[in-house]
């Protein structure tokens, strides 16, 4: 059983992380896990946390001199706002309430804010915001990260970019796997298209003027899947529908497309569907075209997965929404907890975590494997037998 939880709030002593079902023997890369929480934290647009906070995984148990033991993986990632909060967020009973409260009272719009508290009965909001906050995806990323590295093992590589953000350009991108890869580090946006993110940049800057945030999309690109990941013969088994309830859970995602996604619906099916070809060089059955991105009947067919979420404009606005204060029931403004203008492209980096994630997964279940060898020898085995089908 390949699986992950995550423990932790926003304003807490950390991020916890367990991971399960790592094979015995994978090479565990450190550096190459911050570097993936570096890049969840950077971006243009993004707000005064990413000033505080420089994450940094701790690997408390799972790994023994560099390699995978095959039990859990416990991660820690310190919040190093913590020393600012750490009355109002304390563990222990305190004596007196602390001297800044904060408080939640007016929620905010868009946010778990009031249905969280309606839920759990709290008449404090800040109990559902402070874990309801996309903080907590730095530890799905630390995660996500150790999923990349068994995937690579196996000749999987995995990229995000930004294809739309705040409208701009006025129909997504459609981009290759080589333009995608020659994406500068450190472009601010991660978008490929120099003219239109700079017309995104300016639109950022006008809406941090006006106190308003913006939404936008972004892609997962995965190469390298063989085909037989997932299956057909079960709901929760599809890994079409596995995939977008982990993309869908990123917080502001709204809508998750895989290959031509809505505009399928639209079109005949000749123009939807990739007919088939076979290389007789590599042995293989290819498709013309990847509409379907990677997948047909919830299982993946070789060529590359493409998936794609939709993120609504970040609920918190510095020029607040009208809302109502719940002890006194009279309209206020909402709340206004620090945040960003638009996360777009740090929710790429976490769309890569979840799809690498649920791969990881899909690979555990196909070729299983106490051990790294193991589990190699199960995965050259089916390739070879998919040769000479």
């Amino acid at each position: 059983m390949f699986r992950f939880t995550t423990a932790g709030e926003s304003h807490g002593r950390a991020l916890v992380a367990i991971l399960e079902g790592l094979p015995a023997g994978l090479p565990v890369d450190v550096e190459q896990i911050n570097h993936e929480l570096e890049r969840r934290q950077w971006g243009y647009g993004r707000g005064g946390r990413m000033k505080i906070e420089r994450d940094r995984v701790e690997i408390m148990s799972g790994v023994r001199h560099g390699l995978t033991l095959g039990s859990p993986l416990a991660l820690t990632i310190e919040n190093k706002d913590w020393a600012n909060w750490t009355e109002v967020m304390s563990v222990a009973p305190l004596d007196a309430p602390p001297e800044k409260s904060r408080r939640v009272k007016r929620p905010r719009p868009g946010h778990a804010d009031l249905a969280g508290g309606q839920k759990f009965g709290a008449r404090d909001l800040r109990d559902v915001l402070e874990r309801a906050s996309a903080r907590e995806t730095a530890a799905r990323v630390a995660c996500g990260a150790l999923a990349k590295q068994l995937l690579v093992a196996f000749g999987v590589e995995i990229l995000s970019h930004v294809i739309q953000l705040g409208g701009i350009p006025d129909a997504p991108l459609e981009l290759s796997w080589e333009a995608i890869s020659n994406i500068p580090g450190d472009e601010p946006l991660r978008c490929a298209d120099a003219e239109a993110q700079s017309r995104m940049v300016a639109l950022i800057d006008e809406k941090r003027r006006e106190g308003d945030t913006l939404g936008g999309i972004f892609e997962v690109v995965v190469r390298g899947l063989l085909p037989g990941l997932g299956s057909h013969t079960a709901w929760d088994l599809k890994l079409d529908g596995r995939l977008a309830q982990s993309v869908m859970s990123i917080p502001a995602v709204k809508a998750v497309a895989i290959g031509a996604g809505a505009e399928a619906s639209n079109l005949p099916g000749s123009e939807v569907h990739d007919e088939i070809a076979y290389n007789e060089t590599s042995q293989q059955f290819i498709r013309q075209t990847n509409r379907a991105g990677g997948l047909e009947g919830g299982i993946t067919n070789g060529e590359e997965l493409r998936v794609r979420g939709h993120l609504k404009p970040i609920s918190t606005l510095r020029r607040a929404l009208r809302s109502v204060d719940i002890d006194t029931k009279k309209e206020e403004s909402a709340s206004f907890e620090r945040s960003d203008i638009t996360a777009v492209p740090a929710a790429g980096v976490i769309g890569e975590a979840m799809v690498a994630l649920v791969l990881a997964s899909a690979m555990r279940e196909k070729f299983g494997g106490d051990s790294l060898g193991e589990m190699r020898r199960n995965f050259d085995g089916y390739r070879e037998q998919l040769r000479g089908y």
